[in-house]
């Protein structure tokens, strides 16, 4: 049973990896893109609403997409002047708990004022307040849901990762390398 839920593990990890990498390809378009509107704006005296919404809508994609992945690669902000030198199955407690009890209470208050919102959005086809703004701001309200997805999954993984190390006193293994790792 061990070995299957460290497989969901694994292939939780290997989704937000996927989304994480994706997500990494539209920094590097929000950077041309902020250049180019840049460029233009004070340059050539040229702008449109449109273009400026654009890297501000791809700027919040990324933070709301990301936000899985960066916890996945354990990119988040920990105070670990214990943790880190503390012992493995301590590292699982800790991770055990804060997940149960920050992580996933947090979720799901997000989830609950954030579902209305974004349907709400879907129902009116909900587009920019700005006269030649993008339209399709329901899209980008949906940003929110899958924050909430993946974090939720995310926070599984750690879930599954605690508790294997709780049981068997081993450090989990990362799908890429099979190496210990971090347990969140």
């Amino acid at each position: 049973m061990l070995d299957f839920l460290n497989k969901v593990a694994d292939y939780i990890d290997l989704i937000n990896n996927k989304v994480g990498r994706a997500t990494a390809w539209l920094c590097l378009t929000m950077a041309l893109c902020t250049f180019a509107v840049a460029a233009l704006r004070y340059g050539f005296s040229v702008g449109w609403i449109w273009f400026q919404e654009t890297y501000v809508w791809m700027h919040g994609a990324i933070i709301m997409v990301a936000m899985a992945y960066t916890l996945a690669a354990h990119g988040h902000v920990r105070v670990d002047i214990i943790y880190r030198s503390a012992s493995v199955k301590y590292q699982a407690i800790v991770d055990l708990v804060g997940t149960l009890l920050l992580l996933m209470p947090t979720i799901f208050v997000v989830s609950y004022y954030t579902l209305p919102y974004v349907l709400l959005s879907w129902k009116r086809f909900e587009t920019s307040r700005e006269a030649g703004g993008l339209h399709g701001l329901y899209l980008f309200k949906t940003t929110m849901l899958l924050f909430c997805v993946l974090l939720f999954i995310q926070g599984l993984a750690i879930i599954i990762r605690s508790i294997r190390t709780l049981v068997t006193g081993e450090a989990p293994k990362t799908p890429e390398t099979g190496e210990g790792a971090p347990l969140g």
